[in-house]
């Protein structure tokens, strides 16, 4: 591949990265920001949070009925009308007066999102060698998983700094970027076209493995950290000046786990989905058990991030080997069942809570999480296609 065409294709993949930060930071930018949003629009703050609820259960209700509708729109085309929709949607947010105007940005923003996360490694992947997949993974991850670290906690200082729409007049401005870069250097093709559009090694048991591995992961994950405040000021004994301390450590230990599963994710993607799934049941039922021990806490706090940040990106790189279909249905139906397990898990959470506390609600995380473990290291025998005898039998 000659330099110019090199640097092409690293100029889309970091626009798509870009494009990833800006869609996760207006996702969650209003929690953070709610008591100012509901101050200003004259509404009550549980009526502002359902910005981010409504927001949520849109991407995962629409993914995989979008990804479908749109499966045969060249990417370039498509990927620009999304970024599109992003920058007007966060446009008018800045703009909105009135709350059933922001909600409706939002939502249109939801619908662009869900298209998004179902195209956009296929795209990126498409541009490289098969070699280097898990890589432009894990550079997409990054860019998603920075928004958690430095785009939701930069935008709420910002906010409440110089007001709530500030942040979301930046989010504008890079997404706007985005969308020039990827408008003028995506290649426009046909999306069967591209390497990426099908399975190395299609099997549909697998993929439902790999379904119920996110779904279960991320159901585990939020059960608990859902209610890390309650849990570091409660059973932690920290106090509440060390949360954003605590979540600093957390996030970039996420981000230093994309960056190093990245390196070794094409080489055993099943193994990798393993190992990060059981790192994170240990944090979470560690974080049970030792809540009482600050040095422990920190300390798994940091596992717990190395080990949960990645398994989306683990579980994206598997798609790509054994999606029985078009991958962006696929990725679409990965995106869907994410966002079912964040509802999920703050539900089962939130039950448990009034009776066990926060460390309950880490525990009952940690335990979910060993359960998709269990599904996760019996693929094989899950999986396996019984021999004729066995099936007459």
């Amino acid at each position: 591949m000659s330099r110019p065409a090199t640097a092409r294709r690293l100029s889309v993949l970091l626009a798509l990265a870009i494009s990833a930060f800006a869609f996760n930071s207006t996702e969650n930018l209003p929690i953070g920001l709610l008591p100012l949003i509901a101050a200003d629009l004259g509404v009550s703050v549980p009526s502002t949070g359902h910005l981010v609820t409504a927001y949520g259960a849109t991407v995962a209700l629409a993914s995989l009925p979008l990804a479908q509708v749109t499966r045969g729109v060249p990417r370039r085309y498509l990927l620009g009308g999304v970024l599109t929709v992003l920058v007007s949607g966060t446009v008018v947010t800045v703009a909105a007066t009135a709350y059933p105007l922001l909600l409706g940005a939002r939502i249109a923003t939801a619908l662009a999102q869900a298209v998004f996360w179902a195209v956009t490694a296929p795209v990126a992947v498409g541009l490289f060698s098969p070699a280097v997949r898990g890589r432009v993974i894990a550079v997409m991850s990054v860019g998603g998983s920075l928004a958690t670290v430095l785009g939701v906690p930069a935008g709420t200082w910002l906010g409440q700094r110089d007001g709530w729409r500030v942040p979301f007049l930046v989010i504008s401005v890079l997404a706007l970027l985005a969308l020039v870069v990827v408008a003028a250097l995506l290649p426009t093709s046909r999306p069967e076209e591209s390497h990426a559009a099908y399975a190395a090694e299609p099997h549909t048991g697998r993929f439902a493995v790999v379904l119920i591995a996110t779904t279960g992961s991320v159901t585990g994950m939020f059960a608990g950290f859902t209610y890390v405040a309650e849990f570091l000021t409660g059973p932690g004994g920290f106090p509440a000046g060390a949360v954003g301390g605590l979540l600093f450590v957390f996030g970039l230990a996420g981000i230093a786990g994309v960056v190093t599963v990245g390196r070794v994710l094409d080489r055993s993607p099943r193994g990798t989905l393993a190992l990060t799934v059981g790192g994170q049941g240990v944090a979470l039922l560690g974080l049970c058990l030792f809540a009482r021990q600050p040095g422990v806490v920190v300390g798994l706090l940091a596992l717990l991030g190395a080990t949960a940040a990645p398994v989306f990106t683990v579980t994206q790189a598997r798609i790509l080997q054994v999606a029985p279909g078009r991958t962006e249905l696929a990725f679409a139906a990965n995106s869907a069942t994410f966002n079912v397990g964040i509802a999920l898990g703050a539900l089962l959470g939130g039950l448990i809570l009034p009776a066990y506390g926060a460390r309950g609600a880490f525990g009952l995380g940690g335990a979910v999480t060993m359960a998709t473990l269990a599904v996760v290291l019996g693929e094989p025998l899950l999986t396996r296609r019984p021999t004729p005898a066995r099936a007459a039998a």
